[in-house]
Formats: structure tokens, sequence, C-alpha cells
């Protein structure tokens, strides 16, 4: 297999548009996967090289096995495996209902898709994996099922590439460490906020660097780090409220002087 081919779990986001974009760009074929192909249609006929559409049944762990089984052969091997998929939700009345989900999607959906492609890329003897991630797992937080589940993301990958190692073959696992653009978007703030662009870049340059672990973007790796310092009685404390919730709060001070 010399053609360099792709496959990306979950495709149909912004991000992973941009991502496979860029990989096409270098000359990348392409599988993509996603809950509504047809939405993919017309984007993956503007890709500049071959780029198949595939369903994905993300929440049925079994469904999502058989499929990626069936793409890997149709595809006679892959090079990469890109996993972005992932529910998030926050309600303060914690139904349990949005919990199971995002415990189906993220852990089960996500770990049947690795634990898959671990063993495709075992029997081929090479390749790598890589998932886009959150620094949300770095700590607990109040959607409290996500912020676990990303934990979870993160260990299970941290034991694929001990496994890799104790099997002695070049299969590299790269977790992106997506920054909290989520909570950047709801506080407007460009800061932290980049162009999805230069996000899907910086993927593609740690994908390419092989690293065990990579935090897009870079300035998200500060974030990470005050993160894990913070003891809990301050990281408890935090509240995150948008812009103009903050100039609110400031007129009402002033006018109740």
């Amino acid at each position: 297999m010399t053609q360099a081919t792709a496959i990306i779990v979950g495709a149909s986001s912004l991000l992973s548009r941009e991502i496979a974009k860029q990989l096409a760009d270098e000359g990348v074929e392409l599988a993509l996967l996603a809950q509504d192909p047809q939405s993919l249609t017309e984007f993956s006929q503007s890709l500049p090289t071959k780029a198949q559409v595939f369903p994905l049944q993300i929440d049925d762990p079994q469904a999502v096995i058989a499929s990626l089984n069936a793409v890997w052969h149709s595809l006679g091997g892959a090079h990469l495996i890109l996993v972005n998929t992932g529910l998030t939700h926050y309600d303060p009345e914690l139904p349990w209902q949005p919990e199971q989900d995002i415990i189906t999607v993220n852990v089960q959906g996500f770990s049947a898709v690795c634990n898959t492609a671990f063993r495709l890329f075992r029997d081929q003897g090479y390749g790598q994996l890589a998932a886009i991630n959150s620094i949300a797992g770095l700590r607990g937080g109040p959607s409290v099922a996500y912020h676990a589940s990303k934990a979870f993301a993160q260990n299970y990958l941290e034991g694929l590439s001990m496994h890799a190692q104790r099997l002695k073959l070049p299969i590299t696992i790269t977790d992106i460490q997506l920054g909290m653009l989520d909570k950047a978007a709801m506080q407007q703030n460009r800061l932290w906020l980049s162009p999805p662009a230069v996000v899907a870049s910086q993927v593609i340059k740690a994908m390419k660097a092989g690293k065990r672990k990579a935090y897009v973007t870079k300035r998200w790796r500060l974030v990470a780090w005050l993160t894990k310092a913070l003891p809990e009685f301050v990281y408890n404390t935090r509240h995150w409220k948008t812009k103009e919730q903050k100039k609110a709060e400031r007129a009402a001070k002033k006018e109740s002087k």
C-alpha cells in the first residue's frame, strides 16, 4: 500500500472537514465515516483526491466495529485512523438520559473504534491512531459525564500506546488535547478561539510528528498546566460567564452604588 490513506471517524464536524481538506490537498486518499453520510456527499466530491463516504452508528459499538472492519477491508488497509466523535451536554439538574448518551458515545463508541483500529494496525504491522480529545479530561467539571469520558479517552489511548510498545510494533498513538473551544466561544474570547484552519493545521502537524500527546492550539498547554496545578478549593469556585453577563453584572453594581 503506497498511496497514503486515512480514515476519519466522525467526519461531519467543521474541524473534521477542515482536516480532511488539508489532508486531501497533500494527496491523501480518504474514507469519511459520518452519522449522516449524505451531508458529506458534495464535500467529498469537491476534494482533490479520492474520498469515499460511509455511514457511522457511533451509539452502537457492535455496528461501529462492523463498519470500521468493512471500510478497512474495502480500502485494503490505511496509514491513519483519526477519531473525532463525542457528545457534550450541560444541565444543572443532571438528568440521567444525557449522561447515559454521553457515556454510550464517548466511552463505549470511542473505545470500540480505538480497539478495532488498534487490532487492524496490529494485523497490518504498522499505522497511526489519532483521536481528538479534550483538556476537559484533566479534571472533573460541571458537564460531569463529558469530563469523565475525556479522562477515560486519555487513559485508554495511553494504554494502547503502552500495549504497542510491549508488542514492539510501530503503531503510533496520538492524543490530541483540544482546548475548551466551546467555552472560549461562549465567552467570545478571540485569544483562545482559533480559526478551524489553524486548529486543523496543528492537528496534522502533531500527527506527522508522531507525537504521543499534543495540545491544540499550543497556547492551551498553559491552561492545561494551570488546570492541573490549581488546588481543588480554587478550581471548584470557577465560574464561566459571557462578556455580556460580566458587563451586566458590572452595570448592576454601578447602579446599586
